[in-house]
């Protein structure tokens, strides 16, 4: 099993009702779909990287929805809404429909126009809906790993993952420095106190996990002496 990442640019007729309102507004350059309910009433979760102001005036631009909520966090705003649908476009809706994989969320949608997302299949099916995917807009592949199954308490989240995918590529961990957490964030279409906070939220989350699978101790041969044991005097540390 893969896990492959996808971004996709569609042509206008294709795209989202949201995704315009993203695309529209200035104080708002991400909105991310992070679960949605496969009823004939839409239902979803989203977050937006703007205030609260911003996020009603892109959840406007949808003309099926019935009602909605905004809870303002601490990095930008979630929204709950119904739908009487989810407007996509009906290519798309049968793309998804037919497509032999499993979409994970979040899905995310740029201000730059493009849509980012990931689908977890057999290679061939991926394959398949790689190509069909492609004769609807441009779509690249821009990242692939095998599907695992659990996720430790510390392990990353896909935005943490991507934070730290372009430090690394910016330079950021290069000695000496070549890159900022301002590269970062242009890398990542956020702002730069977004690209600072998931950097560090995802180092801890790093360090945490290495700290807790005992990784730390891996590296060398520590020693102690246990003078019971007789001739067996020294034994490694787990």
């Amino acid at each position: 099993m893969k896990r492959v990442q996808f971004t996709a640019t569609y042509p206008a007729e294709f795209v989202h009702p949201l995704h315009r309102g993203v695309i529209e507004r200035e104080s708002i350059s991400r909105a991310e779909l992070l679960t949605w309910s496969p009823t004939a009433e839409a239902t979803a979760l989203l977050w937006f990287d703007g205030p609260p102001n911003a996020a009603a005036a892109a959840l406007r631009a949808i003309d099926s929805l019935l009602v909605y909520d905004l809870v303002e966090g601490p990095d930008g705003t979630y929204a709950f809404l119904r739908q009487d649908e989810f407007e996509l476009a009906a290519e798309l809706l049968e793309l998804i429909a037919d497509a032999e994989v499993v979409f994970v969320p979040p899905v995310v949608f740029l201000d730059t126009g493009a849509v980012r997302f990931e689908a977890v299949g057999e290679a061939t099916a991926l394959s398949a809906f790689y190509e069909l995917l492609s004769d609807l807009g441009e779509t690249t592949i821009d990242r692939v790993h095998a599907f695992e199954r659990t996720r430790s308490a510390s392990r990353l989240t896909d935005r943490q993952r991507a934070a730290l995918d372009a430090a690394v590529e910016v330079g950021y961990y290069d000695v000496p420095r070549d890159g900022a957490i301002a590269d970062v964030a242009a890398t990542l279409d956020c702002s730069t106190s977004t690209a600072g906070e998931l950097v560090r939220k995802a180092e801890a989350a790093v360090i945490r996990d290495y700290t807790e699978t005992g990784d730390h101790r891996r590296g060398g041969r520590r020693c102690f002496r246990h003078r019971s044991l007789g001739p067996r005097s020294y034994k490694q540390a787990r």
